[in-house]
């Protein structure tokens, strides 16, 4: 790969929730070569709703156009960073795949490791000629409220990647009630990095899944969280480890506590 290769792009998908300018400012400080900012709030979400989550996703009209405009075509191989942890790279992940794009890829380590190898850094904006994106969007791989409420119901595993006490409802700094959905269990996205912030090999994460909450390849899985987001690296572990077709609850917990009807459960699983 050549970083001005016109089939490649480099998203840099930086954000801090407590600072959403952050990851601009971020990657205008040093980015990697080539790299354009794709920011969670401007190009992969939406506008909040009294009935939605804090992050809800764009239409697949919508999410073509902006990919379109930021130079990403059907032959684009994309590959996403953060500052490590891949909470908010495995978000655009998650949406091209949604949209039918099978290549693209998380840098693991981010952008932390990139720096650590002493690897090259860039102040320059990229500049990406306009491309032209037809999704072919796969509904499967997105569940909704009631669906979880189904999932539940059938015995299917609803993994919710939030920290433990936010899941356990002991803390909640972001959303106005705090807990879980009931029959939920507990598997903090964090759990899938190493020591040194990478992603744990494939065998570990499959031993740590199956071993944690049950998850086995053939067995039904949709993963939730505060928004949408972190949920989406928790799909990335599950892809890694050979548990394939998990679902993303995309509201997630801000989305389901909009509707008082639904029970919230808290306590550790």
């Amino acid at each position: 790969m050549h970083l001005s290769d016109p089939d490649w792009l480099v998203a840099d998908c930086r954000f801090d929730l407590a600072d959403p300018k952050a990851g601009t400012a971020a990657w205008r400080a040093g980015h990697i070569p080539g790299a354009i900012h794709v920011d969670l709030e401007r190009h992969l979400s939406v506008a909040v709703t009294p009935e939605s989550g804090r992050h809800p996703l764009p239409s697949m009209s919508a999410f073509a156009a902006t990919l379109s405009r930021l130079g990403v075509g059907n032959r684009t191989q994309v590959v996403a960073y953060d500052a490590g942890n891949g909470a908010y790279a495995a978000r655009i992940w998650w949406m091209l795949r949604h949209a039918g794009h099978d290549a693209v890829a998380v840098l693991d380590g981010g952008f932390a490791a990139w720096v650590a190898e002493g690897r090259p850094l860039s102040t320059d904006p990229a500049a990406r000629s306009p491309a032209h994106f037809v999704a072919r969007p796969r509904p499967e791989m997105l569940c909704d409220a009631a669906g979880v409420g189904e999932a539940i119901t059938r015995g299917e595993l609803v993994v919710d990647v939030r920290g433990a006490e936010r899941f356990a409802g002991e803390v909640e700094p972001l959303d106005t009630v705090a807990g879980h959905v009931p029959g939920a269990v507990n598997l903090p996205f964090v759990q899938n990095l190493d020591a040194g912030g990478r992603f744990r090999t494939p065998d570990e994460l499959a031993t740590h899944w199956r071993e944690r909450v049950g998850a086995v390849p053939g067995r039904a899985v949709v993963c939730m969280c505060g928004s949408g987001v972190t949920a989406c690296q928790g799909l990335l572990a599950l892809e890694s480890a050979g548990v394939k077709g998990g679902r993303l609850y995309a509201g997630s917990w801000s989305e389901w506590i909009r509707d008082p009807a639904r029970p919230v459960a808290r306590g550790a699983a």
